[in-house]
């Protein structure tokens, strides 16, 4: 049975990246703010599952992989909304990020291919479309950038005239 609370909360986690990855392409970002802070609340079932892992002594994998999951909620709820900080810019910041993000999610899908094949399927067809939405919402938008051109010209021709 944790097995199955163990792959649920995979899916939502995926779930959440999806949505937060398209909603950095596709929406507006005061929509995301809300995205964001949902998507933190899934520490408190993660570190329950510590515990009742730990209580029905449950492989050491299984407390790894949630205690990787709770850091990496940690340090995405420090840096976005407690720092404030522009960590995709700065390595020495976004380096233990990427790599608790990629433990994260190898834990979840490795762990519940471990307990069943299809729900290990299941959970590598949503990272690929996680991964997916995360190419996408880094991709520059040609017309917003066209936008942002127009409005930045059209700043500048003002400047001149004044």
């Amino acid at each position: 049975m944790f097995e199955t609370y163990y792959f649920i909360l995979g899916i939502f986690n995926n779930i959440f990246l999806i949505s937060i990855f398209l909603t950095v392409r596709f929406s507006e970002t005061s929509r995301l703010k809300a995205l964001g802070i949902a998507y933190l609340s899934l520490a408190v079932p993660a570190i329950y599952f510590i515990f009742i892992a730990l209580k029905l002594d449950m492989p050491v994998q299984y407390v790894i992989f949630l205690c990787i999951f709770t850091a990496f909620l940690l340090l995405e709820g420090l840096y976005e909304f407690i720092l404030k900080v522009p960590f995709r810019s700065n390595w020495k910041l976004l380096t233990p990020y990427l790599m608790l993000y990629w433990s994260m999610n190898y834990g979840f899908v490795v762990m519940s291919w471990k307990n069943s094949v299809l729900q290990g399927s299941i959970m590598l067809v949503f990272f690929i479309v996680q991964l997916i939405a995360n190419i996408l919402s880094h991709i520059k938008n040609k017309e917003s950038s066209r936008a942002k051109m127009r409005t930045i010209s059209s700043d500048s021709r003002a400047n001149r005239s004044r």
